[in-house]
């Protein structure tokens, strides 16, 4: 196993735009055939622009397709298919929606893309309980969609309309994570795939407690392992009621500083926040011209509030008084959906809109978290930092939980400008693990974080790891090329 692990480390060479071959070539007729077996004919291609397709997610990497593609239609044919890749030594690739942002779809080492869409029932409603069972086709619009009339809804909102499973693989988070927290908090079980075939009900078959002192944490294994472990084929989630009001708002700063100042200031004063969004100076311009809209140019908190309307009242005005007092103009407030949604939609299209700024060419988007304590002083750094670098860049960020992002442009073909990205991304995320903060807040490892995982966990942590993925994957044949 420790060979393969190292051919898939030497077959990569992410920063470069593409990932080297390192397997024997494309699969044999007899192989295709026994898959067609499984899944029939019709769920089952081996065509270049198909193939092509499912090589790639929305980050920068670029790299070898798969050597065919399956879709599976129920769970007895998932572990069919991961036993007979096991047993014939063909690499496994899962693939959700394909927006993930780490090249965690790329097929390092070729193989049998497995693509889970097609499994996309929204299992069981547990209405008293709140909690609901989904497959891995049912992404989280399509369950709030589900929910609207129930009083319940599910928070986790990563922004791209990814697959609620492909959210438990790799650890997601989105804007509201600083009142309902991440997918970590809110998987309450997990059904996977396991290299053998079997299935693993990861709290046991249909349980969905709110919590459990029974043995090792099976759940929290899988929540982030990047299909490295196993395929997730069903994930128990807990839901949340709807809340009675919803007031958003904006506001303008004169300054990185103010604005991230103010984030600080809110969270200390115990403010109930839901999300508290920051967008700097280029990020607001970039949204402007992409979604129509006429902010003022300058660095911008978004807030949002949840609860009932005479607790609202209060939180408006203790924020409001805080944002004042760092500097805080342009206010901007919604209460109705359609106003909310309007005033939302600047950061919801941030990342389309910073795509705008260098037509043609990709993203990178990194991934830091901090204690909130230091988040003014790693932002403000940053902030510097990217204004030195000469690229083109944005940073926009969950700050109520001390997550932020550099959405940075860069040209795939250009040798010079993929040098300066990876040493900008390096010295950001080595500037968090400094400050006792993670290299990856939501987006996961990946291809690209591998040597920053070990430095943030350190050789034990890391060495722990690999034994987890010895015992599970002893071929080292899951998703190859990922985490470690």
């Amino acid at each position: 196993m420790a060979f393969l692990l190292r051919a898939a480390r030497w077959g990569l060479c992410p920063w470069r735009g593409y990932c080297s071959r390192v397997t024997k070539g494309a699969l044999s007729e007899d192989f295709v055939a026994a898959l067609k077996a499984v899944v029939g004919a019709p769920h089952i291609s081996t065509t270049a622009a198909v193939r092509e397709q499912h090589g790639r997610d929305e980050s920068m990497y670029s790299c070898q397709p798969p050597d065919v593609v399956v879709w599976p239609q129920n769970v007895g044919q998932v572990g069919q298919l991961v036993a007979l890749c096991y047993r014939q030594g063909v690499p496994i690739l899962p693939f959700g929606t394909g927006t993930g942002l780490e090249g965690g779809v790329c097929a390092v080492q070729g193989g049998v893309c497995i693509n889970l869409t097609h499994m996309d029932r929204i299992v069981k409603v547990n209405t008293e309980d709140f909690s609901v069972v989904v497959e891995p086709g049912v992404t989280h619009r399509a369950l709030n969609t589900y929910l609207r009339d129930s009083g319940l809804w599910f928070p986790v909102d990563p922004g791209a309309d990814a697959s609620l499973c492909g959210m438990a693989a790799t650890g997601a988070s989105g804007t509201n994570a600083v009142r309902y927290g991440t997918m970590r908090d809110n998987v309450l079980n997990l059904d996977v795939v396991l290299p053998s075939g079997e299935l693993l009900h990861t709290a046991g078959p249909g349980r969905h407690f709110r919590k459990s002192a029974a043995g090792y944490n099976l759940t929290g294994l899988f929540v982030g392992s990047e299909g490295t472990l196993g395929l997730i084929t069903a994930a128990t989630l807990r839901l949340h009621p709807v809340p009675e009001a919803t007031v958003a708002a904006t506001c303008a700063f004169p300054s990185v500083q103010a604005a991230v100042d103010s984030t600080v200031h809110i969270l200390q004063a115990a403010v109930p926040v839901a999300r508290i969004e920051f967008l700097d100076d280029v990020m607001m311009d970039a949204c402007n011209r992409y979604s129509k809209l006429d902010y003022v140019v300058a660095p911008t908190l978004f807030l949002e509030f949840h609860g009932s309307e005479q607790t609202l009242e209060e939180q408006l005005q203790r924020a409001e008084e805080i944002t004042k007092h760092n500097g805080a103009s342009h206010f901007s407030w919604a209460k109705e959906a359609e106003q909310r949604s309007r005033l939302w939609a600047a950061r919801h299209n941030a990342w389309y809109a910073a795509m705008a700024l260098r037509p043609g060419c990709k993203g990178y988007s990194t991934d830091v978290c901090v204690p909130i304590s230091r988040l003014p002083e790693i932002v403000v750094q940053t902030k510097e930092d990217l204004k030195a670098s000469g690229l083109t860049g944005t940073i926009v960020g969950h700050v109520g939980d001390g997550n932020f992002h550099c959405i940075l442009l860069v040209d795939p073909k250009d040798p010079e400008e993929l040098h300066r990205v990876k040493a900008f991304a390096q010295q950001l995320g080595r500037h968090a693990l400094a400050l006792h903060g993670t290299c990856t807040g939501e987006h996961g490892i990946g291809l690209g974080k591998r040597q920053l995982l070990q430095e943030e966990v350190g050789a034990v942590g890391v060495e722990v790891m690999r034994r987890l993925k010895a015992t599970l994957d002893p071929r080292g044949l899951m998703n190859p090329g990922k985490v470690l």
